[in-house]
C-alpha cells in the first residue's frame, strides 16, 4: 500500500488482512467520543475503540451525575454543531461565588458583567454521551466496542493495535493514534510515556443535593480547613455537589462522614457550607474517590498523541478537567485539518512528525497555566496557617474590587484565557486549501 499522508480518502485493507484506518481513538468517554464527532467534516476513516458498549438510555434519576462545561467549551460544542441541540438540556451558571470560610472577603464572577450568556453550564453526563453517540452510531466512524488494547506496533507507515474481543484477536491500523482511555492510559503505557504523580492526601465525596432557597444558577466553591466545597446548579433546583476531604493521618473522617445518615450528613455540609441557600434538604447516592494531579512527561509518541486524563489528571476544584480535555480534541482537529490542506507530497511520517510537533507546542501554554492555577488553588486553600488565611483574604477581596483582576479569573474559569483554535471561538471546521 502506497504511503500517504491524512486524507479524506479512506483506506480499505492492508496487506494481511487488518483494516486501516486515518485515526484511530482508543476510549469512548466523553473525550474520545467528543474528538470523534469534531473530525466528522474531514471526512477520516475513524475507529473509536472502547472497552464497554455504550449502554441504552435509562429513566431519569436524582442521582444522575453533571458535569460542568466551561462558557468555551460550549464555544467548541457549537463550532461541532450540537450546542443548539444540547443547551437546552443544561442549567447555565450564571454567578460564581468563592469564600472562604471563617475568614472575611469573597470574590464574586457574573456572566452578566462579563457581556456573555452564561460563565458556564451543567449538563449530566448521561445527557451529553447520548448526544454524542446518537451522532455517531448514524456516521461511518467504526465503534469498535467492546474491545480491550493488548498490545501497540509500529512500523514506517503506520501504528497497529492488537484487540481482544470475547477472548478472539484481531488487529486495526492507523496512520494516528489518539489515547483519550483515562488516567490509567494503556495506550500511554504502551508508548513508553511517563507520568508523574503527586497525591493530594485528599479525597472527594461526590453526590446530588437539594435545598431550601432556589439557587438561581449560582455556583459555589468554598474553602474549608478540610478541603473546598463546591456547589453547582443543575435542573430541578438540584446541586452537584463535590466535597473535599483530607485523608493525610488516615482516612477516619471521610469514612465516617460516609457512614452517616443522609440527615446527619446534611447537617454536616450545611455546617461546613453555610446556609446562602438555606438548609441542605435531600441527598442523593454519595461516592468517593482520591484525588491526585497525574501529569503526562509528554503527550505525543512516535504516531501517537494523547489527551484528557490520559494526558492531565487534575483536581476537582476549579472544574477545568473536561474543559482541558476538550481544548485537546480542539487544538488536535485543527492541526489534523490544517495537514489535510498541507502539501501532499510530503510523507506521512514527516507530515505525522510535523503534527505531533505542533500539537505540544500549541498546547504548552494551557496544559501548563491550567494545571498550575488549579494545583496552586488547591494547594494554598488547603493551608491553615493564620498568616496564610488572612492574604487569602486580602486576595479574594482584591479579585472582587479590581476588575483587571476579576476578569482574568473569569476568563480563567470560562476558559477562554488561552490561545483559541477554530473550534474554540465557535466556529465550524474548515479545511486548509
Amino acid at each position: 500500500m502506497n504511503e500517504q499522508s491524512i486524507t479524506k480518502q479512506s483506506t480499505n485493507k492492508q496487506p494481511g488482512g487488518k483494516d486501516v484506518y486515518d485515526i484511530i481513538i482508543v476510549g469512548g468517554g466523553m473525550v474520545g467520543a467528543s474528538l470523534a464527532v469534531a473530525l466528522l467534516p474531514l471526512k477520516l476513516k475513524v475507529a473509536l475503540v472502547d472497552e464497554f458498549e455504550f449502554g441504552a438510555p435509562s429513566q431519569p434519576s436524582y442521582d444522575d451525575r453533571a458535569i460542568a462545561l466551561s462558557y468555551g467549551s460550549s464555544l467548541i460544542f457549537k463550532g461541532m454543531g450540537l450546542w443548539d441541540e444540547l443547551k437546552p438540556k443544561t442549567t447555565g451558571i450564571n454567578n460564581i461565588h468563592v469564600s472562604d470560610r471563617g475568614h472575611f472577603g469573597a470574590a464574586r464572577l457574573s456572566a452578566e458583567k462579563e457581556n456573555v450568556p452564561s460563565l458556564g453550564y451543567l449538563v449530566e453526563s448521561k445527557v451529553l454521551g447520548q448526544q454524542l453517540y446518537e451522532v455517531l452510531k448514524n456516521t461511518d466512524v467504526d465503534l469498535i466496542q467492546p474491545a480491550s488494547v493488548k498490545n501497540l506496533s509500529e512500523s514506517d507507515n503506520a501504528v497497529t493495535l492488537e484487540l481482544e474481543n470475547n477472548n478472539e484477536l484481531s488487529q486495526i491500523s492507523a496512520r494516528l493514534l489518539v489515547a483519550a482511555d483515562g488516567t490509567t492510559s494503556k495506550i500511554r503505557e504502551l508508548s513508553g510515556i511517563n507520568i508523574t504523580r503527586s497525591d493530594y492526601k485528599q479525597s472527594a465525596i461526590v453526590s446530588n443535593v437539594s435545598t431550601e432557597k432556589t439557587h438561581n444558577g449560582e455556583a459555589f466553591e468554598r474553602f474549608t480547613d478540610n478541603g473546598p466545597i463546591a456547589l453547582l446548579p443543575m435542573s430541578d433546583n438540584r446541586c452537584s455537589l463535590v466535597w473535599t476531604h483530607n485523608t493525610e493521618g488516615g482516612i477516619e473522617s471521610l469514612d465516617a462522614v460516609m457512614a452517616m445518615s443522609d440527615q446527619d450528613f446534611l447537617n454536616e455540609l450545611g455546617k461546613e457550607f453555610g446556609y446562602r441557600l438555606g438548609r441542605f434538604t435531600r441527598v442523593g447516592k454519595r461516592s468517593t474517590f482520591p484525588l491526585s494531579l497525574v501529569t503526562a512527561d509528554k503527550n505525543t509518541a512516535n504516531r501517537t498523541v494523547i489527551i484528557g486524563n490520559a494526558s492531565h489528571t487534575l483536581h476537582p476544584v476549579a472544574g477545568q478537567g473536561l474543559n482541558l480535555a476538550l481544548r485537546d480534541v480542539a487544538v488536535l482537529t485543527d492541526l489534523v485539518a490544517d495537514l489535510m490542506g498541507s502539501n501532499q507530497t510530503e510523507s506521512t511520517i514527516n507530515n505525522i512528525a510535523s503534527l505531533l510537533s505542533a500539537y505540544e507546542e500549541t498546547r504548552k501554554g494551557d496544559l501548563k497555566g491550567t494545571i498550575q492555577y488549579t494545583d496552586s488553588l488547591v494547594r494554598l486553600f488547603s493551608n491553615d496557617q493564620a498568616l496564610l488565611g488572612h492574604a487569602r483574604a486580602g486576595g479574594l477581596l482584591a479579585f472582587d474590587r479590581l476588575p483587571p483582576l476579576r476578569n482574568w479569573l473569569t476568563r480563567k474559569s470560562m476558559g477562554i484565557n488561552y490561545r483559541q483554535s477554530r473550534l474554540a471561538r465557535g466556529l465550524a471546521l474548515r479545511v486548509a486549501s
